[in-house]
C-alpha cells in the first residue's frame, strides 16, 4: 500500500499522522498503548502512512497454512520461543543479516492490562546496535505520533524515563486496559530497589 492511500484510510476513520519517519535504515519500532485488536490495523495502515515497510513478529504456529503465507506478505516473522537464544537472539540475527530492517512490536505483550512491559524491545535494540523508535497512537485526539530515534545508552532505568516522557498523557482505544510504562527490570519505583 502506498502512503497516500494509507493515509487516506487513516483519515476516512479519522485519525491522522504527527511527525516524520526517522532517516536510519534499522531500527525498533514501539507502538503503544497496545490496548485493542484494532491497533495492529492502525499500526500497519501508520507504519505505510509514514513509509515504513515494518516486520512485526507472530507465533509460528499462526503462520500455518491456509493463512501463512499471506501473514509473511504482511510483514509477519514466525518466532519460535523455545529455540536456544530465545526471541531476542532471533531478532538480533535478523538484523545482523539485513542492511535495512524496521521491526515493530507493541511491547506490552498483552491488550489486558500488564503489570509492566516486557523488555524484549530494549534488548533486541542493544543487542543488535541499533535506535528504538517510539510511536504513540492517543484515541481522544485520534492521532498517531512517531517520535525520534533513540539509541540505547545501556542504562534501562535513563532510557525509559525518555520514552515515560513521551508515552505521557497518551490514550489509547481501551485507557483503561493499559498498563503503566514501566519494565520489570527497572524494579519497585516506590522502592528503587529491583524486581
Amino acid at each position: 500500500m502506498r502512503p497516500g492511500l494509507a493515509k487516506f484510510v487513516l483519515a476516512l476513520w479519522g485519525w491522522r499522522l504527527s511527525g516524520e519517519a526517522p532517516d536510519v535504515p534499522r531500527y525498533v519500532i514501539v507502538f503503544g498503548p497496545h490496548t485493542c485488536n484494532w491497533d495492529l490495523l492502525l499500526g500497519m495502515l501508520a507504519a505505510r502512512g509514514y513509509g515504513i515497510e515494518a516486520l512485526w513478529l507472530g507465533k509460528e504456529t499462526i503462520f500455518r497454512r491456509p493463512v501463512g503465507a499471506f501473514l509473511r506478505r504482511l510483514g509477519g516473522i514466525p518466532v519460535h520461543r523455545n529455540r536456544p537464544g530465545g526471541i531476542v537472539g532471533q531478532v538480533v540475527a535478523a538484523f545482523a543479516g539485513a542492511d535495512s530492517m524496521v521491526l515493530g512490536l507493541t511491547p506490552e505483550g498483552t491488550r489486558r492490562r500488564a503489570s509492566h512491559w516486557k523488555s524484549g524491545f530494549y534488548h533486541m535494540a542493544v543487542g543488535a546496535g541499533v535506535p528504538v523508535v517510539l510511536v504513540s497512537m492517543d484515541r481522544p485526539s485520534r492521532t498517531i505520533t512517531i517520535g525520534p530515534a533513540l539509541v540505547p545508552s545501556g542504562d534501562i532505568r535513563r532510557d525509559m524515563e525518555t520514552v515515560r516522557a513521551f508515552y505521557a498523557g497518551t490514550r489509547g482505544i481501551h485507557p483503561e486496559r493499559a498498563g503503566p510504562v514501566r519494565l520489570r527490570e527497572e524494579g519497585d519505583p516506590a522502592t528503587g530497589t529491583p524486581a
